[in-house]
């Protein structure tokens, strides 16, 4: 059934000649009515057709960048990037868009909200960085929230997110899983056969898939996994060491952490020390990211390179129309292995 301007209206308590005040933005309305009418709008998924369509394809010189979190260089990497093609920094023809750092803080609820606040903006473009949340009715509201933000002309790119089917959203993925994959052969090949693992949250995408990978890995060589060897928790320094010790608990004779970031495999490195360990003598520790920290640890960081900043360019480019649009929409971006000093053999 079609939602029509009346439904609106009688949503939000007022006549339909101040809904159509409050969508073409060319009357004053009290900010109260107006905040109204626009949570109406939001709620009955109404959309403007016909001679209104113009008025919600106008767009503004906003674009918003949603993280995760902000303090994480991972994300704070990506937003320099990004927001670097879209200010037009450096002379960049094209640019001078004013980019909003929304931080989500990982909520699935923050990440709605934004969304529909950079709708009532009529931004001109969205990027939502890092992995995404497995959850069926939140994976359904935010197709509908993207498709809601192209049919008003705004460029939706994903950066390090899975692809949303049926949206126009264009997507750059990390291939968690190879990367992931790439660092467990790489300790199975220095003769590793008994192995921890430090995730982050596991209803995000990039948990499971980086998981996916080490698993494919270990089910390759002929290792058959212990449950015990597998510890999730957040991507942060405080999830590593707890879970370096909780790993250590289980099974004191692991060779090797494998863990889903950098922050984590820090933290996992400062609990052996701790535990009087020696790294890599006694257990060889892996990263993910290789963040600008990791080659300044002792020792330096093994960890699987992410083109961060180059992807968070390209995304930056795609959202503003200035780089072509890879084919189908979705544009892989891989890994790069970077072997340093906290792997080795394992001891004897």
């Amino acid at each position: 059934m079609t939602v029509t301007l009346a439904d609106v209206a009688a949503r939000a308590q007022v006549s339909p000649a101040t809904v159509s005040r409050v969508l073409n933005g060319n009357y004053p309305v009290a900010t109260p009515t107006r905040e109204r009418v626009l949570r109406a709008v939001d709620e009955l998924d109404y959309v403007l057709n016909g001679p209104a369509s113009s008025l919600a394809a106008a767009t503004s010189d906003l674009v918003g960048i949603l993280v995760h979190c902000i303090a994480d260089p991972f994300f704070g990497i990506m937003a320099s990037a990004i927001q670097a093609e879209i200010g037009g920094t450096g002379g960049r023809a094209g640019g001078e868009r004013l980019a909003v750092v929304c931080n989500t803080d990982g909520s699935p609820e923050q990440e709605l909200k934004y969304l529909t606040l950079l709708q009532r903006q009529r931004a001109a473009a969205v990027v939502l960085t890092g992995g995404a949340v497995v959850d069926a009715p939140h994976a359904a509201a935010l197709a509908a929230k993207l498709r809601k933000l192209g049919e008003a002309g705004t460029r939706v790119v994903l950066c390090g997110r899975p692809p949303v089917p049926d949206t126009g959203a264009v997507a750059l993925t990390f291939d968690n899983a190879g990367g992931a994959r790439a660092v467990t052969e790489h300790l199975l090949g220095l003769g590793h056969r008994r192995l921890g693992y430090l995730g982050g949250p596991e209803e995000r995408t990039t948990t499971r898939q980086r998981l996916a990978g080490h698993r494919a890995a270990l089910a390759a060589a002929g290792i058959e996994e212990d449950p015990r060897w597998t510890v999730c928790g957040r991507f942060d320094r405080q999830s590593g060491y707890d879970g370096a010790r909780e790993l250590l608990r289980r099974d004191p004779s692991l060779t090797a952490l494998v863990a889903a970031n950098d922050s984590l495999a820090l933290g996992a490195c400062a609990a052996l020390r701790d535990a009087g360990l020696r790294i890599p003598q006694d257990v060889s520790v892996a990263g993910f990211d290789d963040l600008p920290f990791s080659a300044d640890a002792v020792p330096a960081l093994t960890s699987l390179r992410l083109p961060l900043a180059e992807a968070g360019a390209r995304a930056g480019r795609i959202a503003m129309g200035r780089e072509q649009t890879p084919a189908g929409g979705i544009g892989a971006v891989r890994g790069e292995l970077v072997v340093r000093g906290s792997t080795g053999v394992p001891r004897v």
